[in-house]
């Protein structure tokens, strides 16, 4: 209990000791701050969309072969229906051309993807702008902070070492803050677009699996290839 106690006593400190220095940076520090709230409320949307539009593509695909191979066309896209994710939308796009031929198969899957690429990355111009934007305010504010503490200087007709000091650390804070919030709004942003690029690969990948497997579908050959079979076949014994 005395830990916890030392432990809360310490935090109280630290944050009084944040508003302090927040208040003593003036009234550039608000903007600074704005940007760093809109930028944490887009990045945790992001995140958050991304997590939910991320599945295990290779269980997804497995099943979507099988269910070419038991139930064609129609069943493959009930599978497409029922799961989430940007994977899931471009492989129906292309299983509802399905019947005009492999080649609308393509271009459906590519137009859509392009759709869903650009439905991952909606927000991210906006937290790059934030992470840009932040420092600038800091350093506008620091430039505005040296002014007002040089005018002081003027009106006091004195170059006394702590007034100079004083407002040289003032202006500074700003600066500070702002480097602060743009360090955090990156690491956010740069985690969103490693996301991104990963379930974009995927996606990628998995598409040019399932052209292969129409392809092996119209020639009426089976989907799921041998290792598949086996492995499938040693799964449901595994289960039993």
């Amino acid at each position: 209990m005395l830990k916890f106690a030392l432990l809360m006593q310490d935090n109280g400190g630290t944050i009084n000791v944040l508003v302090e220095r927040f208040n003593d940076g003036g009234e550039w520090m608000w903007p600074v701050l704005i940007c760093l709230i809109i930028g944490l409320a887009i990045a945790f949307e992001r995140i958050i969309s991304l997590n939910l539009a991320d599945i295990n593509t290779q269980s997804f695909l497995h099943d979507v072969k099988k269910a070419l191979d038991e139930g064609g066309v129609s069943a493959a896209e009930e599978v497409c229906a029922e799961t989430r994710g940007p994977v899931a939308s471009v492989f129906q796009a292309g299983l509802l051309r399905a019947d005009e031929g492999i080649e609308a198969v393509e271009k459906a899957v590519v137009s859509y993807g392009s759709i869903e690429m650009s439905f991952l990355e909606r927000g991210l111009v906006w937290l790059s702008l934030f992470i840009s934007v932040a420092p600038m305010l800091g350093f506008l504010g620091t430039v505005v902070g040296m002014i007002e503490a040089f005018d002081a200087i003027e009106t006091a007709g004195d170059i006394s070492p702590r007034l100079v000091a004083g407002g040289i650390k003032i202006a500074l804070l700003t600066t500070a803050f702002g480097l602060i919030v743009g360090v955090i709004l990156q690491f956010f942003y740069n985690y969103a677009v490693s996301k991104i690029d990963r379930i974009v690969a995927e996606m990628e990948d998995a598409s040019i699996e399932l052209i292969d497997s129409l392809v092996l579908l119209e020639a009426g050959e089976s989907v799921l290839g041998d290792d598949e079979l086996l492995e499938e076949d040693f799964g449901d014994e595994d289960d039993k």
